[in-house]
């Protein structure tokens, strides 16, 4: 329930606008209220972290308004808090009117909800299901060099899961689609919360059964096979990509003793 807080609460501080988070000194705020200037504002409480409350304020700063790409190498638990409330920032932005009569909507006081006294619709924060899948060839893995991404990093191929699909179903298309190669013994590994901008990553591991590798260009820059011991720069740690590659070298290793 969001309410006004006081000088003395504490916790950890998400403050969020259009995306983006409030790190002063480069971190979560942490601490009283007041240390922060937060006193008087609007919060909702949305976790837990260490013992201490974990603190939403929809709102924007002056200055240190960051992406939380900045914390993906923090504790993943810290991350993932992060990150619901990112989420939960932008949806409560994003549903000020009711999209069925346009009538103006209120926050629901139990639980992440926004709902609408006239024609009573409630909407709840959406999440876009994803596939990540790592495939294996021999002792080769297959990294791919995204478009959307501004630097040379190498990761594995990922995906939105369209209406109708099993995420089996997924994996092959978006990997036929991206890289013009088929796969088999599709397995399921981990999953991960990515908020970019609020998507669940359902992380898979596969190996090649046939095709050409021929990258799609419109999606990847670059893709190709890759040797478990000659790989070129990788996602960061703590992200379900790294986690994919790292256990497929493992796989490569065993299979090269």
């Amino acid at each position: 329930m969001q309410r006004e807080i006081s000088s003395v609460d504490a916790g950890w501080w998400i403050v969020s606008h259009e995306q983006k988070l409030w790190l002063p000194n480069g971190e979560l705020p942490h601490g009283k209220a007041e240390k922060w200037g937060l006193a008087g504002s609007e919060g909702r409480i949305i976790g837990e972290w260490l013992g201490e409350t974990v603190w939403l304020v929809c709102a924007s700063r002056p200055e240190n308004m960051a992406s939380l790409r900045q914390l993906i190498d923090q504790d993943v638990g810290l991350f993932q808090l992060a990150g619901r409330g990112v989420q939960l920032a932008e949806f409560y932005r994003a549903h000020r009117w009711c999209g069925y009569c346009g009538h103006e909507m209120h926050p629901g006081k139990r639980e992440f909800v926004c709902l609408c006294s006239h024609c009573n619709e409630r909407y709840y924060p959406q999440i876009a299901p994803c596939i990540i899948v790592a495939i294996r060839r021999g002792d080769e893995i297959l990294l791919a060099n995204h478009v959307r991404h501004r630097n040379s990093i190498y990761t594995v191929l990922a995906g939105f899961v369209e209406v109708g699909e099993t995420l089996e179903q997924t994996v092959a298309r978006e990997v036929m689609e991206e890289s013009n190669i088929k796969v088999k013994n599709v397995r399921y590994v981990t999953s991960q919360p990515w908020p970019f901008p609020h998507s669940l990553m359902m992380a898979f591991m596969a190996e090649y059964e046939s095709g050409e590798l021929k990258h799609d260009e419109k999606e990847l820059l670059d893709a190709g096979w890759f040797r478990y011991d000659a790989l070129p720069m990788l996602p960061p740690a703590g992200t379900v990509a790294r986690r994919l590659i790292e256990d497929t070298v493992a796989l490569c290793r065993a299979g090269a003793q």
